[in-house]
C-alpha cells in the first residue's frame, strides 16, 4: 500500500467505504451473514455445521461460493482489461450490484442479498499485481495489523506516519458501514442501486486519473 500515490489512496478510501456499505446492507438482509468479510461467515458455517442447521449451512455456503465467483471473475475482467483493468474490474462490480438491486425488486430478495458478495468478491481485484491483492477493499484484519506494525516501527525509530494509510481504509470502511445502515433503514436493499451507480461512475471516471499500477 505504501508503494500508491495519493490518488490511489484515495480511490482505496472510496471503494473500501463502498465495500463497508454494502457489507452492512447484506449483513442486515441475510441476517447476521456477511457479503465482505468470509472469515466471520466461515466461523458462521462451523457454529451451523455443529448445530446442524440446514438453512443456517446453505446461507454461508452459498455466500462464500458467490465471493470466490467474483474474486475469479473480477481477476478474469482485470486480465483482459489491460491498460484498463481496474475500470473493468469496477464495470464487473456495478453490473453485479445491479443485477443484485434488480433481483430485490422482483421479488427474490434473498437472492439479491446474496448476490452482493459476488460483487464484494469481484471488487478485491481493483488493486492487483501479479496476479496478488495489494490492498484489501472488503476485509480490514490484515489492515489492521499492518497499522499496528506501523505503530510498532514508529516507536522504534521507523517512518512516524506510515501507519496512516492503514488507518484510513479502515476509516473508509467504517463510513461506508455507517451509511449503509442508514441507507437500508431508509429505503431497505433499494440502496444497493447507489452503489451501483458509484460504482459505474468510478469505473468512468479512472482512465481520466493519474493512478499508479
Amino acid at each position: 500500500m505504501l508503494t500508491y500515490n495519493r490518488w490511489a489512496i484515495g480511490l482505496a478510501f472510496c471503494l473500501s467505504g463502498l465495500a463497508g456499505y454494502i457489507d452492512t446492507i447484506g449483513f442486515i438482509s441475510l441476517g447476521g451473514f456477511f457479503v465482505s468479510f468470509m472469515s466471520g461467515n466461515t466461523t458462521r458455517l462451523g457454529i451451523e455445521l455443529a448445530g446442524l442447521k440446514g438453512g443456517g449451512i446453505a446461507t454461508a455456503a452459498l455466500i462464500l461460493v458467490l465471493f470466490v465467483l467474483g474474486v475469479i471473475c473480477g481477476s478474469v475482467a482485470g486480465h483482459f482489461g489491460g491498460r484498463r483493468r481496474k475500470s473493468a474490474v469496477l464495470w464487473v462490480v456495478a453490473l453485479a450490484l445491479a443485477v443484485a438491486a434488480s433481483l430485490d425488486q422482483i421479488g427474490l430478495s434473498f437472492a439479491g442479498a446474496a448476490m452482493l458478495a459476488f460483487a464484494m468478491g469481484a471488487e478485491n481485484g481493483v488493486f492487483q499485481r501479479d496476479g496478488e491483492v495489494t490492498i484489501a477493499l472488503t476485509y480490514m484484519t490484515g489492515t489492521l495489523v499492518k497499522m499496528g506494525q506501523r505503530m510498532a516501527g514508529a516507536l522504534l525509530g521507523g517512518p512516524k506516519l506510515a501507519w496512516v494509510r492503514h488507518f484510513l481504509l479502515w476509516i473508509g470502511l467504517l463510513t461506508g458501514c455507517i451509511n449503509g445502515a442508514v441507507a437500508h433503514y431508509l429505503v431497505g436493499q433499494g440502496a444497493v442501486w447507489l452503489a451501483a451507480l458509484a460504482a459505474a461512475i468510478f469505473a468512468l471516471a479512472l482512465p481520466f486519473l493519474p493512478l499508479d499500477d
